[in-house]
């Protein structure tokens, strides 16, 4: 197996563009190019353009009624249909949406290919990570399930356990709901609580079908949760189920939006615990698949403060040359940010909170603590009936 780690990029990926007014800035997409390219990560890695994913590969996830509308959509985007999700708000429809939504999903296919087949260690897709589309219909900002149809092809590749960890500050519904039935995939998401966030799912009572008991795992947490209630919660539950599920691959979804610059959710958590759990990430495919790693992106709409920073360090992660949190940042993309967006660059790799420091599960927990209610749910609900301790 090849070492070396390939970054799934086609520019034309930036045409995924909801419009001006939509939160999905793609220029935070060409941003991260940008910075993944001004430290010299390309160097590191294989840049690899993949083709976009045709019809039987989106017909592993998707209804082909929802593809035909898509389509559509994309000829006369004025004449949407909306009973499949597309048109609205979250959602516009936009010229050659399936194209560019198909390519996205041809990276993350491909990252997932590559990875099987031994032609790469690891693989960073962070145009992906559109977890919230359903086999029939858009939601979330998402078209097609990039994330599920990666996982899906594993599988047809012949992977007989695939875990997914998805860390986006919202529910992972769409990969959740892909495999509710199939206990060949395990999906587990730490997310701001369904109470008070899109897409109000991810009950930590939500286990998967009567088919795949304890396959669906989801840790809600309480809104304003920062970096140590985050670190702890991760820790308190991600790496025993890695441990004892024993995945072919493991796949990763690295949403920027739980950081507490994002406009669109509620939790406090730094740049800094956003790498850590990239870390770990890392470390637990080393540790428990074999080493092989695909990681997405996901949200994430602090598109000049946080995506970029956040997503260099994963592919900084991916490639074997971490870029060190205290790392100034090179004045020339902090430049070029200002002349396209006129808002300001951060001057460094971190928010200023590295290393982050947090308090271990194993040393005890406070029932009377809403971040550890939280994290005793997941457990109470999930572990036994992976025959686990709760």
């Amino acid at each position: 197996m090849s070492g070396r780690a390939q970054l799934m990029w086609d520019e034309a990926v930036t045409g995924y563009d909801f419009g001006p007014d939509h939160p999905m800035d793609p220029v935070r997409l060409d941003l991260t190019r940008r910075l993944v390219d001004a430290f010299g990560l390309d160097r590191d890695v294989e840049v690899v353009s993949a083709k976009a994913a045709g019809e039987s590969t989106l017909r592993l996830v998707h209804r082909e009624d929802y593809v035909e509308a898509v389509k559509a959509a994309s000829v006369d985007p004025e004449a949407a249909d909306q009973s499949y999700g597309l048109g609205t708000m979250d959602d516009p429809a936009f010229p050659r949406m399936h194209d560019v939504s198909a390519l996205i999903a041809g990276q993350s296919v491909g990252a997932a290919e590559a990875v099987w087949r031994g032609q790469a260690l690891h693989a960073v897709n962070f145009a992906g990570g559109l977890h919230h589309a359903m086999p029939g219909g858009a939601s979330g900002f998402c078209i097609y399930n990039d994330a599920s149809l990666a996982i899906a092809r594993l599988l047809e590749l012949g992977a007989q356990r695939v875990a997914y960890v998805d860390v986006d500050v919202h529910h992972g519904d769409g990969v959740q709901a892909a495999f509710w039935e199939d206990p060949r995939v395990l999906t587990i998401s730490l997310h701001e609580h369904p109470r008070t966030l899109f897409p109000q799912t991810g009950w930590p009572e939500e286990t998967g079908a009567d088919s795949a008991e304890g396959s669906a795992v989801n840790v809600a947490l309480p809104a304003g949760t920062g970096d140590a209630g985050w670190l702890r919660a991760f820790h308190a539950v991600v790496p025993e189920l890695i441990a004892d599920f024993r995945p072919d691959v493991l796949v990763t979804q690295h949403g920027a939006d739980t950081h507490f610059e994002d406009p669109l959710a509620h939790l406090a958590v730094s740049l800094d615990a956003q790498r850590a759990v990239q870390v770990a990430c890392h470390e637990l495919a080393h540790e428990y698949a074999g080493g092989k790693w695909i990681a997405l992106g996901g949200g994430g709409y602090a598109v000049v403060d946080v995506v970029p920073r956040s997503w260099t360090h994963l592919v900084g992660i991916a490639a074997g040359r971490p870029v060190e949190p205290e790392a100034m940042i090179p004045e020339g993309w902090r430049q070029e940010v200002f002349a396209r967006t006129r808002q300001l660059a951060p001057a460094r790799m971190t928010d200023g909170r590295w290393p982050v420091a947090y308090a271990e599960w194993d040393a005890g927990y406070d029932p009377a603590d809403r971040l550890d209610q939280a994290v005793l749910a997941t457990r109470r609900a999930v572990f036994p009936l992976r025959g686990l301790l709760a």
